[in-house]
């Protein structure tokens, strides 16, 4: 299973052959790996949506600060305060439906072909969206699991 975080053990192989040499580089050492277009467009930026129930609750652009291609806060990356477009929006709640994740993190690009998501996150850090955004993401995660556990127990004394 390939697996990460914070952007680390991502790497941009410039040319089809620096690509090949990388993927063989990982095979032989049975290192999972990704393969993932590059999205020229993106100019070393992306979207962080945190999904909640089936709302986008705050979201932010990231952006690296150099010629660091990945735009991670962790990696030297700082956020902004972005409006998703509706298209935007209704991408992150898709790819969280998709994933069966009532909570979590959307990743996208902004490309010439729409929003294309990067990847879903379990466990996204709320911290700097709050911060950028101002609004109380983690009490909107406590209502939708309060809400959704009143949910269950009606459901199960209705079944009992």
């Amino acid at each position: 299973m390939a697996r990460g975080t914070h952007g680390n053990g991502v790497v941009l192989a410039e040319t089809n052959k620096a690509a090949k040499a990388v993927m063989q580089a990982f095979y032989v050492e049975g290192v999972s790996f990704l393969v993932q277009e590059f999205v020229k467009e993106s100019a070393g930026e992306d979207i962080r949506a945190l999904v909640v129930g089936s709302q986008v609750v705050a979201s932010m652009k990231r952006q690296s600060l150099d010629d660091d291609f990945r735009s991670n806060t962790h990696q030297g990356g700082v956020g902004k305060i972005v409006k998703l477009t509706a298209e935007e929006e209704r991408t992150a709640v898709k790819a969280a439906k998709a994933m069966g994740l009532p909570i979590c993190g959307v990743d996208m690009m902004r490309s010439a072909r729409g929003p294309l998501v990067l990847e879903v996150n379990s466990s996204a850090s709320i911290k700097t969206p709050e911060q950028l955004s101002s609004r109380n993401v983690a009490a909107k995660i406590i209502e939708y699991i309060e809400k959704n556990a009143k949910q269950r127990n009606r459901k199960d004394k209705v079944g009992a």
